[in-house]
């Protein structure tokens, strides 16, 4: 009986790493599926025998569940209009100020929840408007001015004619 027990954790971890694996909001390397696998296994040994471990295993899913995003990636990134925040679930047209009221910084942000790089913290909609107003007060011009100037110099100029001999005005 006891290989029967052995063989169902064994099966049982595997069909819960894999999926695990299978959600995409997770984002894992090669290297850390072993690692949870054998994580797991020792779990769903010790909840089958009935026994509970005094390490530290107790703190981390505590700490994993501290960090459950409310939303998904897609459905975050859903509406150009909004941002849905993972830590609270409520939309925001910018997150910065309120990830800083949270204590987080964009990176860690990211981080905490396994985002790209490149996941935005401003809403494409209000990013145009933004960029819009920016246009429309000229910022960015004295750049273009500058570069046009370079140009302009470095470009050979014309020698000017001189003026025709016997005439005069």
């Amino acid at each position: 009986m006891p290989e029967d027990n052995a063989l169902n954790a064994v099966e049982l971890a595997t069909e819960l790493t894999i999926a695990w694996l299978g959600n995409q909001n997770n984002r894992v390397s090669a290297e850390e599926v072993p690692v949870f696998l054998r994580n797991m296994h020792a779990t769903v040994s010790e909840l089958s025998s009935g026994t509970s471990g005094s390490g530290g295993g107790d703190e981390e899913p505590a700490a994993q569940a501290e960090f459950t995003p409310a939303v998904s990636v897609r459905k975050s990134l859903a509406s150009k209009d909004h941002i849905i925040s993972m830590i609270d679930g409520k939309p925001y047209k910018t997150l910065r100020r309120h990830l800083s009221t949270h204590g987080l910084t964009p990176e860690d942000y990211r981080r905490r929840y396994n985002l790209k790089p490149d996941y935005p913290m401003v809403s494409e909609n209000y990013s145009e408007v933004r960029r819009a107003m920016a246009h429309k007060i000229g910022l960015g011009a004295k750049g273009r001015q500058a570069k046009a100037a370079t140009a302009r110099a470095d470009s050979p100029a014309k020698p000017k004619r001189a003026p025709r001999a016997g005439k005069t005005n």
